[in-house]
């Protein structure tokens, strides 16, 4: 009993007393210990939930593709450029869809995206990042960062709020919690499982949670996880991942 007490004080030592580090240099490492740059000038194609992507980044911008089969309207392609700029294409036939239906599906396909990528993309220009401390999860050592978004460029989602836990040895993205607003709101934690590198890249795979209680806050979600106070409800799997 006497050792848990101490563990636990030094637990709580570590977390309260953790040095301020640089968030910037934080998410570099992360970046660079996942893919570096190798998302540049390569295309990336995978499924999910039934569903087949592609990526294609470029200097110039990047573009998504999502496709699949829709029993009543046939093949469906959806194709979004640099985040905004999205058509839809039904048997490869453009289609005319009205701006709030073009934001929908963009805003679907850019969630998909933004998750199978990560920690890519976390240096966009409209990123606010934020060093929130350390805190010791299941013996690992970990770096949380914050991460918020300017309203400019920021997407209709810019008041949503991200927090990273980066594995201090391996810096490697572990976790990772959110809140945001779209559909009535939430807050959502992540596990990554099933990491594997693909021609030098790093892709991996989330369990997916919920807390029980709406009054958890997004930076003490790790707590929650601790103490198994989080309710698991999917898991996020990317299929039959190829980089060329």
């Amino acid at each position: 009993m006497k050792n848990i007490f101490f563990l636990a004080i030094s637990v709580f030592f570590l977390t309260a007393c953790s040095p301020n580090k640089d968030p910037q240099k934080i998410i570099d490492n992360s970046i660079q210990a996942h893919a570096g740059n190798l998302f540049e000038g390569r295309t990336i194609t995978f499924d999910f939930r039934d569903k087949h992507y592609l990526i294609q980044r470029k200097s110039e911008g990047y573009t998504y593709i999502r496709s699949f089969d829709d029993d009543s309207l046939g093949q469906v392609k959806d194709v979004l450029t640099n985040s905004t700029e999205l058509e839809r294409f039904v048997n490869d036939t453009l289609i005319d869809i009205s701006q709030e239906w073009k934001y929908k599906y963009a805003n679907s396909v850019n969630s998909v995206l933004y998750f199978f990528q990560l920690p890519y993309g976390l240096n966009d220009a409209a990123v606010k990042k934020k060093y929130l401390g350390q805190k010791v999860i299941n013996g690992q050592l970990y770096e949380k960062v914050q991460v918020t978004f300017k309203q400019e460029n920021g997407g209709k989602d810019f008041e949503d709020v991200f927090v990273y836990w980066i594995n201090s040895k391996t810096k490697m993205l572990d976790f990772l919690g959110y809140s945001y607003l779209t559909d009535g709101g939430g807050i959502r934690f992540r596990q990554a499982i099933n990491r594997r590198t693909i021609n030098g890249m790093t892709f991996q795979d989330y369990i997916n949670f919920k807390p029980k209680s709406d009054k958890t806050q997004v930076e003490f979600l790790d707590q929650a996880f601790i103490e198994a106070s989080l309710v698991e409800l999917s898991l996020i799997e990317n299929e039959n991942i190829m980089v060329k």
